[in-house]
């Protein structure tokens, strides 16, 4: 079992997980249920989360659109991020969706891992993390399968959140470290999202 954070929580990978080089990202939620009309319980439709992986440099700047690793774009240049695939429910129990991160493979250019999830078509659909419940991010040593840690989302309101930082995995002093984030924001897609790093 893995440590739990809280927001704004920093860990040292290294101490954890000694050598790691491999890691799996998982992020998932579920769709908040609301009374309908005849106060019968009924999930929130069409509300489709995506995650995210936006790659940065030493001065947290997003060099080259290739650095985003997303549903449209699965598979970093360098192979060391992969994608698993687009969930568009959220529905079943664990990963909505998972990231696959090869630490050793990453280009030297690359000192920070922001994960990201955002709302698709939040604005036409009219949805916001209010929405979403039990939202967390973990991650996973793929040498051994062993959870490293893990954050929930908790103890904010998050109304009117389109897209949600939920953690970085930085290179601080030659050594890899995550941070608990939380940070929610308002933006109609992940493209705004990443103008904040240009």
């Amino acid at each position: 079992m893995g440590i739990n954070l809280e927001k704004g929580q920093r860990i040292s990978l290294e101490k954890i997980a000694p050598g790691l080089k491999s890691l799996l990202c998982g992020l998932g939620w579920d769709v908040a249920e609301s009374k309908g009309i005849l106060g019968v319980l009924k999930r929130v439709p069409n509300l489709d989360l995506d995650a995210s992986v936006i790659c940065l440099d030493g001065q947290n700047k997003l060099k080259e659109a290739m650095d985003v690793v997303y549903f449209g774009n699965l598979r970093h240049s360098s192979g060391a991020v992969t994608h698993l695939g687009d969930n568009l429910t959220g529905k079943g129990e664990g990963d909505d969706e998972q990231i696959l991160v090869s630490l050793d493979q990453l280009p030297p250019g690359i000192k920070k891992l922001v994960f990201v999830v955002n709302i698709y078509e939040c604005l036409s659909r009219k949805q916001d993390f209010s929405q979403v419940n039990n939202a967390f991010v973990r991650l996973v040593d793929r040498s051994n399968n062993q959870e490293i840690a893990r954050y929930y989302l908790s103890g904010s309101n998050y109304a009117g959140m389109t897209g949600m930082i939920m953690a970085e995995v930085y290179l601080q002093d030659g050594q890899w470290q995550m941070a608990a984030k939380g940070e929610g924001f308002r933006a109609k897609n992940l493209q705004e999202i990443t103008q904040h790093y240009r």
